[in-house]
């Protein structure tokens, strides 16, 4: 991990020589997006490793309506199949998608399927948020993980009740959207940042050489496609969405507690303050006696309590002086001076973020 630092630090520090960004990579522009599908359907096929239909009779009632839809009468009949379960299939429609094309889709069991390797999703639609069905799901289910079980325990690695079909439903209804009718499209920035929002409004009006784009906040750069004089709006964002910046964002520092990982951003700055660490380790352990008493007398076996307490501390860094303005690279080299463990590092920053010395958004997963 502190390797790690020294790595990101050492980057940090060499020139911005691939600072700059295309602004595609920036913002997202006003009216093109995409929609959200769900759909509820079966997979079978799988190997014993389905819903049991008596915990989960939703399954039975879809693959009753399912047989029934494909002409096989299965009322009043008692069938308990272990090969089935019952799933919520998730996509999103692309922006501009066409009848005919495929997209992808995200497959996860809703019932007690213990996996869905190896199964098939069956004919599924999907549907949008106002109702309409716009694309239909099939195929072979690709699910990682694995589950195994026996009579004493059990294990299971990664998450096999959950999967996905590359490019496994078609698309059969076009959103309706007359792009090529804009008069005026709006880039909304990913981080809002008024330095970056005025990079992007002088970039573009620079490019077309005329009042183009306009600054309106931090997250909204107003685009005029009348006034960019192209033959399309699709052409003004073929030109813009190319054009680079190089952006500005706030100072952070994100530390994730569970696995020990710290990243600093490039603007970091620290305060002139004082430093020292070290550990303090208590052990109590518990040795229970058992006294009996002697053959011939009267009395019974009881247990006596012993109770032996170990306090160790160990050797600290010491006070460590941190001069002001100092940047990502001196606070690096500083705590690994220190030489203090990932999670040690944290608790310092912790503290350094309480003291007011840490001039950055600290942000604790």
């Amino acid at each position: 991990m502190i390797r790690l630092l020294v790595l990101l630090a050492s980057l940090v520090g060499l020139p911005a020589l691939a600072a700059d960004i295309r602004i595609k990579d920036l913002v997202e522009f006003d009216g093109v997006r995409g929609n959200d599908l769900v759909g509820y359907g079966l997979v079978v096929g799988l190997d014993g490793t389905g819903d049991a239909l008596r915990s989960s009779p939703f399954t039975e009632e879809i693959l009753s309506n399912l047989l029934e839809r494909l002409g096989v009468n299965v009322a009043g009949e008692q069938f308990r199949p272990k090969n089935v379960a019952a799933v919520f299939v998730t996509a999103t429609l692309p922006p501009f998608a066409r009848a005919g094309s495929q997209i992808d889709v995200t497959v996860s069991a809703i019932g007690d399927a213990q996996s869905l390797r190896g199964g098939t999703l069956i004919m599924t639609p999907l549907n949008g948020a106002d109702g309409q069905i716009y694309a239909v799901a099939q195929g072979p289910v690709l699910a990682g993980g694995f589950s195994a079980e026996g009579d004493g325990a059990s294990v299971v690695e990664g998450v096999p009740t959950s999967g996905s079909i590359p490019s496994g439903a078609r698309v059969e209804r076009e959103i309706a959207f007359d792009f090529s009718g804009l008069t005026s499209i709006r880039l909304a920035l990913r981080t809002p940042d008024f330095t970056t929002a005025e990079r992007i409004e002088d970039v573009i009006n620079r490019s077309f050489g005329r009042r183009v784009a306009v600054m309106t906040d931090a997250g909204t750069v107003a685009l005029d496609v009348v006034a960019a004089n192209m033959r399309s709006p699709a052409h003004v964002l073929g030109r813009v969405e190319n054009l680079v910046i190089a952006p500005e964002s706030r100072a952070r520092v994100v530390v994730d507690q569970r696995s020990g990982t710290i990243v600093m951003g490039a603007d970091v700055r620290i305060s002139e303050v004082a430093v020292a660490q070290g550990n303090l380790t208590l052990s109590v352990q518990e040795t229970p006696q058992v006294v009996q008493p002697n053959p011939f007398a009267q009395g019974r076996t009881v247990v006596v309590p012993d109770t032996t307490i170990d306090v160790t501390k160990e050797k600290g860094t010491g006070l460590a002086m941190v001069t002001g303005g100092t940047t990502l690279s001196q606070v690096v080299a500083g705590l690994n001076a220190l030489g203090v463990a990932p999670n040690d590092m944290i608790d310092i920053l912790k503290s350094i973020n309480s003291a007011g010395a840490l001039h950055a958004e600290f942000i604790v997963q």
